[in-house]
């Protein structure tokens, strides 16, 4: 994860293996995730593959997941 910073170009981050949900619609319009080496997850908008990533120690991943799990940000979808 070092030397990686939010917003740079999704596609340049080495290594990353793209994953996402199951529960992604058809269309495209997903949200990918990748676990970096040394720890931590990128995010990418799965219609703008060459776009910015947002990146996020493994401790901010692991609040962000259970908050989702526990279901603290289901407002957002409403």
């Amino acid at each position: 994860m070092d030397g990686i910073e939010n917003g740079v170009c999704a596609s340049s981050i080495e290594g990353a293996a793209w994953v996402k949900s199951s529960h992604s619609n058809g269309d495209g319009s997903c949200v990918e995730v990748a676990v970096l080496a040394g720890g931590g997850m990128a995010v990418r908008n799965s219609r703008f593959p060459e776009g910015p990533a947002l990146v996020f120690t493994a401790r901010e991943a692991e609040a962000f997941v259970a908050g989702a799990r526990e279901g603290e940000f289901d407002f957002v979808t409403g």
